[in-house]
């Protein structure tokens, strides 16, 4: 217990030299990332690499996480969209700062379990839906867009999901190698883009998985 207090101060404290929005450090305290780590992996919960979890997709850094949801500029009441909620972690950060998320995961299991972690936190401001997010949600707008899959090129097909001068985030690049994190932000029918930073994140596969 000892260990773990020590591993989220020394998180926190890395994560203030960012100089993040109180807001999200607010929301970084509140949710305890040890609740979405697999059992085998609660160690290692606090510290900066990435983790595996299941079906063979991995858990983003907490720092990773961190400097994405500052750069989304996320308000209350925003309506988001998550492309791969993965263990549910970032979800549950977006929820807490009192966003309207809906989360896209082609993983059944990963579903399932996200769905009640989040609900452990009592976090209703969620839906976690079984779809492979290729596409977004056709039809529907967002005020932000955060994607956790790789995109070989700039995700235009996403400008009619945004609203005005809203903001999309997402890894672009080649699929096997280092991509650049991009911030799209929406100007009447176009993107201006940013490069942010540099990851390693996992592609896109098409289709909802039949098997897990």
């Amino acid at each position: 217990m000892k260990e773990r207090r020590a591993a989220i101060a020394g998180m926190l404290l890395r994560l203030r030299a960012i100089g993040l929005d109180h807001r999200l450090m607010e929301a970084l305290e509140q949710i305890p990332r040890q609740n979405f780590v697999p059992v085998m992996h609660l160690f290692e919960s606090y510290e900066r690499g990435k983790l595996p979890i299941e079906c063979g997709q991995t858990m983003t850094s907490a720092d990773q996480v961190a400097r994405t949801l500052q750069e989304l500029d996320v308000g209350e009441a925003h309506r988001i969209l998550e492309i791969g909620t993965g263990s549910g972690y970032q979800a549950a950060l977006l929820a807490s700062l009192g966003a309207r998320v809906t989360s896209l995961e082609r993983f059944r299991t990963l579903v399932e379990k996200a769905v009640i972690r989040l609900a452990t936190l009592e976090l209703g401001n969620v839906q976690v839906m079984l779809v492979d997010g290729r596409s977004g949600l056709p039809g529907q707008v967002f005020d932000r867009i955060v994607a956790n899959c790789v995109f070989e090129e700039a995700p235009r097909e996403f400008i009619d999901q945004l609203s005005s001068g809203g903001i999309m985030i997402a890894p672009v690049g080649p699929p096997d190698d280092i991509q650049k994190l991009m911030r799209f932000h929406k100007i009447g029918s176009r993107f201006e883009a940013t490069e942010l930073f540099e990851v390693r994140m996992q592609p896109f596969i098409a289709g909802v998985s039949l098997a897990i």
